[in-house]
């Protein structure tokens, strides 16, 4: 497995985890504070595109590194629980990275 293809999943882990917490904190103004209501729309809007795009990297990873179905998905709803998608993109990691290690040595040899 190349090492792009973890690349790719870890950034889109992170942005849209941080996407997440703006939009969750733009909820709270807007139904907190009645405040907000249009940089609500648009933080939803890119959160929106941003997580198919994360979805897409976890399904092109998911499926490179040979995971069950039930992993696949539980690593796609990640995206959708406010600071998971930060302790799982760490598990991920760990997990992926001695596969992408392994086929870097094995290109080498």
């Amino acid at each position: 497995m190349k090492r792009s293809v973890l690349t790719r999943y870890r950034a889109m882990a992170y942005v849209t985890a941080v996407m997440l917490l703006i939009l969750c904190a733009c909820m709270v103004a807007k139904y907190g504070f009645d405040t907000g209501a249009d940089l609500t729309f648009v933080v939803s809007q890119a959160h929106g595109v941003l997580f198919m795009i994360y979805l897409a990297f976890a399904l092109d990873l998911s499926s490179k590194a040979r995971w069950p179905f039930g992993k696949m998905l539980w690593v796609m709803i990640s995206g959708t629980i406010p600071l998971a998608a930060f302790f799982v993109e760490r598990k991920v990691r760990a997990e992926v990275e001695p596969l992408v290690n392994e086929s870097l040595a094995t290109a080498k040899a």
